[in-house]
């Protein structure tokens, strides 16, 4: 299995903003071939130790079955669409890529 993790941090980072990703997140991003699990969501403010990364605003995970299907994934019609219409509020993104197992 491969994890796709990606956290975006937004130009403009007002709740309406952050919503509105999310929303496209949920709308272009979960239903391709051979996602096993899909989650979005946005930083924890509890969560505020050391060691916790508190430079993003959406964190986005996918996990695929294969290197295949992200491979897919990232040239697929809806993926495309939705990088066209939230790209230009990225300030950055990280992407990090991993192979997995599970138990």
């Amino acid at each position: 299995m491969l994890a796709h993790s990606v956290f975006f941090s937004l130009h403009d980072n007002s709740p309406a903003a952050i919503k509105k990703l999310v929303n496209a997140c949920k709308k272009y991003l979960p239903d391709h071939p051979g996602v096993l699990y899909f989650a979005v969501g946005t930083l924890n403010p509890d969560l505020d130790r050391p060691v916790n990364d508190r430079d993003f605003d959406v964190a986005l995970l996918l996990v695929f079955d294969s290197k295949a299907a992200h491979d897919a994934y990232q040239v697929a019609p809806l993926h495309q669409q939705f990088i066209h219409e939230n790209k230009p509020n990225w300030h950055l993104v990280r992407v990090f890529d991993a192979d997995v197992e599970s138990k």
